[in-house]
């Protein structure tokens, strides 16, 4: 069988920097819906497209390919007092951007990066945003996809109760 469109497709996987610096390990394999459901970047999928089991590729990508280009407004900067006492380094929290004019724009993940006397600094931006990095893969599992993962447009696990 070979990686096509409704597929569920099973990566081992580990990512690096172009220096070959490692990035993500990849420990759990990645498994996603192959055919355009937006489960993994574009070029990854492209570049698996019509493999089989045991067969590899590298894709390298530039930021704009990844997580996006580093975006400094992202960065804040909050009062210590807006925060629980047990505020740690990497703790994530929700919020929108400032500025933002539209109370349903896309909530943002916010990072704690840094932590001063009466001051939070917060980031907005993926941990690998501003990146170009390399993804190696070999394909480890290939199945037809489920007419119910299709109609979802994701890969299900026994743990799935999605319904809509």
């Amino acid at each position: 069988m070979q990686v096509a469109k409704n597929t569920v497709v099973t990566l081992d996987y580990s990512v690096t920097d172009p220096d070959g610096e490692l990035v993500d390990a990849g420990q759990e394999p990645l498994v996603y819906l192959h055919g355009g459901y937006d489960d993994i970047f574009p070029m990854i999928e492209e570049a698996v497209h019509g493999k089989s089991i045991g067969q590899s590729v590298i894709v390298k990508m530039q930021p704009d390919d990844a997580f996006g280009e580093y975006d400094a407004t992202l960065v804040q900067v909050e009062p210590r007092s807006q925060f629980p006492d047990e505020l740690q380094l990497g703790m994530q929290f929700e919020g929108v951007a400032e500025g933002a004019d539209d109370e349903d724009e896309d909530v943002l993940i916010y990072r704690v990066t840094e932590i001063a006397d009466d001051q939070v600094v917060l980031d907005g931006n993926h941990p690998l945003a501003g990146m170009a990095l390399v993804f190696t893969c070999t394909v480890t599992g290939i199945r037809p996809a489920t007419a119910d993962e299709i109609r979802h447009g994701h890969m299900h696990d026994d743990e799935c109760d999605d319904d809509d």
